[in-house]
């Protein structure tokens, strides 16, 4: 029996759903899927700067899984560039390390440290939700 895949800790999931190719007169309709995990690993390395190991850490897996998680996400990022596909970020097996919330009136994205309870936004002092992943 396999083994129970392990949750990648995230510190934060994106504020938008993926990208649209621009100036494609007639799309294939083809899609690249990037996990939440990936965009993370892609963001640690290329964007951060952060080596493998600093990485790994800081989303609690071991070196070689984080390797695995950001070769697949450079090969379907490099995939969608190639080909023009439309790239949706979704799903995957993750546990964010804060909770992040979204003010519905001013639109910024926050969070509270510890337990503490949300009751409105830190800066229009509105109702807030949850960010989901």
């Amino acid at each position: 029996m396999a083994r129970r895949k392990k949750q990648r800790l995230i510190q934060r999931a994106p504020n938008f759903g993926g990208f649209m190719p621009f100036g494609v007169q007639h799309s294939q309709g083809t899609e690249v899927v990037l996990s939440y995990e990936e965009y993370e690993a892609f963001t640690l390395c290329d964007y951060e700067s952060m080596t493998h190991a600093e990485a790994a850490l800081l989303m609690e897996v071991s070196r070689p899984t984080f390797t695995r998680i950001y070769s697949g996400a450079r090969q379907k990022l490099a995939k969608a560039l190639v080909e023009a596909a439309t790239i949706r970020i979704e799903g995957g097996h993750v546990l964010m390390a804060t909770r992040w919330y979204r003010c519905s009136s001013c639109q910024i994205d926050f969070n509270i440290d510890g337990e503490a309870a949300v009751g409105s936004c830190p800066l229009c002092r509105t109702e807030c939700v949850t960010l989901n992943i």
